[in-house]
């Protein structure tokens, strides 16, 4: 059989996530790949409350098909607490239910890019949002980074020269890989260049919530104030990813246009977990929950780190960052971060390669990403002190 795939497709190559991922099915292999909460954060207690009385009295809802837009109270409910606690929504905005984050990011592309149209995105940047832009034949353009995150100067160049830009897309708090938040200054002044040159900003935010130290910044969206941002959020990282429930807030015409399009994709977004959010946001206390998943992560970041400090001697260096689930890592200059992560594999320890993240997916580059969120301290250890002995290995 010669099978045809679309051009649309046919260039897409599994993500390097994935296929390390499978090395980690081996449960003799310690894994700091996943970008996985911890079970251990997940409110199975009230969710199977919930869930009881769900299926006691409101099954003919919950089993039943649902509209596009989203199960009317959760879209309510998230949009009163982001507009309440962060200031994202205005009268223009509205909002949709999503199958997660990614799937908003997913709509935005369909929605608003052409093939051959230009992305701007930070350098590195999330592999499942670059596949999502490669999967619509975008013209993807890397801007480069540093501690404060995007760097507006190369952000302005790259949209004076580069043609039909359609979007910028960033990660602007706790970014994934590289753990960095882009600073106030510069979320002011990316919103300037979007309203100067035209384009929309896609502000992808899962994160957010997960601060351990540092001053709050304020979302992009919450400045918005003429629906210039999509705002794409998630409940996976402070309720459960399995579930599968996103959202984005934006312009209501844009907002109008998504639903259009979720309905060729999937019609409705899980209408169980859905209602299931809901009456967990409605009777239970998500702020005092999302308290306890930080010092979790926060710890177990700390113990992670104390061990890169003395196990890596500065043989390879990090970000530490203020919050998120990630530490992104250079080696030094001229080293391959793919092969220093086939050592690690090897030796039963798992992490992403840097080049994950390229926008240019052929890009050699020195750095390799760690997940602290599932392992615990004393595997966290085991762990650094494997991957110690790896670099010992690598550098020979």
């Amino acid at each position: 059989m010669n099978l045809q795939f679309s051009h649309r497709i046919s260039s897409l190559q599994p993500s390097a996530i994935r296929e390390i991922l499978k090395v980690t099915q081996d449960p003799s292999v310690i894994s700091f790949a996943a970008g996985n909460p911890s079970p251990e954060t997940f409110p199975v207690a009230d969710m199977s409350k919930i869930a009881e009385d769900i299926f006691t009295n409101h099954s003919a809802t919950a089993l039943q098909y649902g509209v596009s837009e989203g199960y009317a109270p959760l879209r309510e409910l998230t949009f009163n607490r982001i507009k309440t606690k962060y200031g994202i929504g205005k009268d223009f905005d509205d909002l949709i239910i999503t199958s997660g984050g990614q799937q908003a990011i997913e709509l935005a592309t369909k929605l608003l890019v052409n093939e051959g149209d230009t992305i701007l995105c930070e350098s590195p940047s999330f592999v499942g949002s670059l596949n999502a832009f490669r999967s619509y034949k975008a013209n993807l353009v890397g801007v480069p980074m540093d501690r404060d995150g995007m760097d507006m100067n190369a952000l302005e160049e790259a949209l004076k020269t580069q043609p039909n830009v359609k979007l910028i897309y960033t990660i602007p708090t706790f970014q994934n890989p590289s753990g960095c938040t882009l600073s106030i200054e510069r979320r002011r002044r990316m919103l300037e260049l979007a309203e100067q040159y035209d384009v929309l900003i896609l502000e992808d935010n899962p994160y957010f919530e997960l601060r351990y130290s540092g001053e709050y910044v304020p979302p992009i969206k919450s400045m918005d104030e003429n629906g210039r941002v999509i705002y794409a959020g998630s409940y996976s990282k402070v309720l459960s990813p399995g579930i599968r429930v996103g959202f984005a807030c934006a312009h209501r015409n844009i907002i109008s246009k998504m639903t259009v399009c979720k309905q060729v994709s999937d019609v409705h977004t899980n209408l169980f977990f859905q209602m299931l959010c809901a009456k967990y946001l409605e009777t239970c206390d998500i702020d005092a929950h999302i308290e306890t998943i930080r010092k979790l992560y926060s710890h177990r970041m700390n113990v992670m780190t104390d061990a890169m400090d003395a196990g890596f001697a500065g043989r390879a260096t990090y970000i530490k960052p203020d919050g998120g689930l990630f530490i992104w890592c250079t080696l030094p200059e001229g080293s391959n971060g793919m092969d220093f992560c086939r050592i690690c594999g090897n030796m039963k320890v798992a992490a992403v390669p840097g080049a994950s993240f390229s926008v240019d997916e052929s890009e050699i580059v020195p750095t390799f990403r760690l997940n602290f969120s599932l392992a615990d301290d004393d595997t966290i250890r085991r762990g650094i002190a494997l991957m110690s002995q790896a670099l010992d290995e690598y550098l020979k």
